[in-house]
């Protein structure tokens, strides 16, 4: 599987669930299971690896501010879900992440933002299909601390200054 065939099916399955990440996790799994283990495994290595690159300050920052607070669990999810928004809002969100507030459409904080089960379509598809757990990846791990200049996510001022279109948008 390629970048382009991981994108490809993080779109449809978003399409079709309407928006709804849980919803979209099962579709992900329902096409996973179509396909052999070896592909369910390249489909892992692209998520990881781009869950990987979005372990950054300034990623996390912003996920606060759309959702009000993020603890590290809630970071782990919202990158999940990031992921389930499509390269363009992925892409977009990594390179600067305050333009969120112009990518993303309607905004539920009471669904999006959690994309957990998102994070374990790949890993439930393997287990479904070889009845094994899914092998090591191969790919570099996440660092131990996000990527960047840490952020003081207790000061308002701090992230209304960082983050001028999600602040307005969001919490203004």
């Amino acid at each position: 599987m390629d970048e382009t065939e991981f994108w490809e099916l993080i779109d449809a399955t978003r399409e079709a669930a309407e928006g709804d990440p849980e919803e979209q996790a099962d579709l992900l799994l329902d096409r996973l299971l179509q396909l052999d283990p070896d592909m369910v495994l390249d489909f892992a290595r692209h998520f990881e690896a781009r869950y990987n690159r979005a372990y950054r300050w300034d990623l996390w920052g912003a996920a606060w501010v759309l959702l009000d607070g993020a603890s590290d669990d809630a970071f782990d999810y919202f990158r999940c879900w990031l992921i389930g928004q499509g390269r363009e809002v992925f892409e977009g969100g990594l390179h600067a992440p305050d333009t969120l507030a112009d990518l993303l459409g309607d905004f539920d904080e009471e669904i999006d933002g959690d994309g957990e089960e998102l994070g374990y379509a790949a890993d439930e598809a393997y287990e479904q299909l070889t009845g094994t757990v899914a092998p090591d990846l191969g790919i570099e791990p996440a660092p131990a601390e996000p990527e960047g200049t840490p952020v003081d996510f207790e000061r308002e001022a701090v992230l209304a200054e960082l983050y001028p279109k999600l602040w307005d948008r969001f919490r203004g």
